[in-house]
């Protein structure tokens, strides 16, 4: 006579073996990385329908959003949730806030919910404060107590990982030269690959080819970024031969695990994709680049069998397209708010096949890219056209207190005080603050205030300060 008590166990087994395998199966399925930076957002579930329309097989998420995480249910979508940041620390210090995190985040929805992933943290060691330094200290004892909650719960086959980006890299080219920054060499990366390692878990890598080769156009090729072309490179270490940068990138971060005596931790992208657009002074950014590499990334990384990388040929490498949609309030340049696969209606920038089914060759001829050259000429920084005037004023006195001279024209008496319209007033502070900080990372955003152009905006005598590139 069966054991009834031994049923849920049972059960329990049974489904884990399911789950864990359908991880490996769905392996070649392409993800969707669901961000919400915007104002203008469809709802979640309307979201959650586009996702399940576009056929991705996976979704991340970077929080734990309790009303995503229930419309999740029963989708057959494969989920990773995040750790915000700022509770890692209180998360490596106390077993009981990470077994409320996982009661909170992982029980109430799981298993009709499939997370597969709890991220701890996002691109936490590209940060360095001293207080992001503690937070480095902290990642790994985070992520060992969050293990320990879901085991104290039977739960076996959920991985817990965090995204790292490619700046943990000392050097990147040639792949086999590369090694972890000195700065986390030795009291961060053993533990956390120790702990990858040990459970069996992914090293989640944000890796995006078109920052590279936008930095360095000249010496990378345009075609190398986007999987086109015949061009190769060999490594003149290991004697391995790259057809593309994301290829030599990836392996980069092998050969570095490598270093550290772990040649068997897999690697998945959390985050890749391409700009569909962007400012004036960013190259390359633009539709016809952007489906050109995600649709060339969705079939090599659907191929079966796997391709792998030249370092791990063979090796599936599980992969989460950035970005769902254009996010109209992220900061900074203009490519920040220009990843997305669809609009923020709804409707597809471009034609995109997440399954990897559909040959290259059937897809409509796309536009022909505006700026793969680097423009040349004056910019000037002005106020958007629908800008809210009731936000105006607070930033023209941002940009006019970020610098002593910045807004010295604009006083009584002097040259550009006439017309006096905030407007106008904001326009060359904008452009001002601009020119004079661009070298230091500033962009002509203002929360959506501003507008790149290339039509001088000065008026009687006035000169509005221009950048030139």
């Amino acid at each position: 006579m069966d054991n009834p008590s031994s049923k849920p166990l049972l059960l329990c087994l049974i489904l884990s073996c399911l789950l864990v395998g359908s991880w490996a199966e769905s392996s070649s399925k392409i993800g969707i990385n669901y961000g919400r930076v915007g104002n203008n957002l469809p709802s979640p579930y309307q979201s959650i329908q586009i996702i399940k329309s576009m056929k991705a097989g996976r979704v991340k998420l970077y929080d734990a959003d309790p009303e995503i995480l229930k419309l999740l249910g029963g989708t057959k979508l494969e989920v990773s949730v995040m750790i915000p940041n700022d509770e890692i620390i209180n998360i490596a210090a106390n077993q009981t806030s990470a077994a409320q995190w996982v009661h909170d985040n992982v029980l109430l929805f799981y298993p009709d919910t499939m997370i597969r992933f709890i991220l701890v943290g996002n691109e936490v060691l590209s940060y360095s404060s001293d207080y992001d330094k503690e937070i480095w200290h902290n990642l790994v004892p985070a992520m060992r107590r969050i293990k320990a909650a879901l085991r104290a719960q039977g739960i076996k086959n959920i991985k817990v990982s965090t995204p790292l980006a490619m700046d943990v890299l000392q050097s990147t080219f040639p792949p086999s030269s590369a090694t972890f920054r000195s700065d986390i060499s030795e009291n961060v990366m053993p533990p956390l690959l120790h702990f990858l390692n040990s459970s069996k878990s992914y090293f989640f890598l944000d890796v995006y080819t078109y920052f590279p080769w936008s930095a360095n156009p000249k010496n990378i090729s345009l075609d190398m970024a986007l999987f086109e072309g015949n061009v190769k490179h060999t490594d003149p270490g290991s004697g391995l031969v790259y057809t593309n940068l994301l290829d030599q990138m990836l392996d980069s971060v092998n050969f570095a695990m490598e270093k550290f005596g772990y040649p068997d931790i897999r690697l998945a992208i959390s985050e890749t994709g391409w700009p569909n657009s962007g400012d004036l002074d960013q190259i390359g950014a633009n539709v016809h680049n952007a489906a050109t590499y995600n649709r060339n990334l969705i079939k090599r990384m659907t191929a079966n069998p796997p391709l792998g990388t030249p370092a791990r040929p063979g090796v599936a490498i599980p992969t989460f397209i950035f970005s769902l949609y254009n996010e109209n309030q992220k900061a900074g340049p203009g490519t920040e708010r220009h990843w997305g696969l669809l609009r923020p209606n709804g409707t597809s920038i471009y034609d995109i096949d997440l399954t990897g089914d559909r040959q290259l060759s059937d897809y409509d001829p796309l536009p022909p890219p505006v700026n793969n050259e680097p423009y040349r000429g004056e910019l000037w920084c002005v106020v958007a056209e629908g800008a809210n005037l009731m936000e105006l004023p607070s930033a023209l006195n941002f940009a006019c207190s970020q610098g002593n001279e910045t807004c010295a024209a604009l006083t009584p008496g002097r040259e550009c005080y006439q017309p006096v319209s905030v407007i106008s007033h904001a326009s060359y502070a904008f452009s001002s603050y601009w020119a004079q900080l661009r070298s230091q990372g500033a962009s002509c955003y203002f929360n959506g205030l501003a507008v790149q152009t290339t039509n001088n905006p000065g008026v009687r005598g006035c000169v509005f300060p221009s950048v030139t590139l």
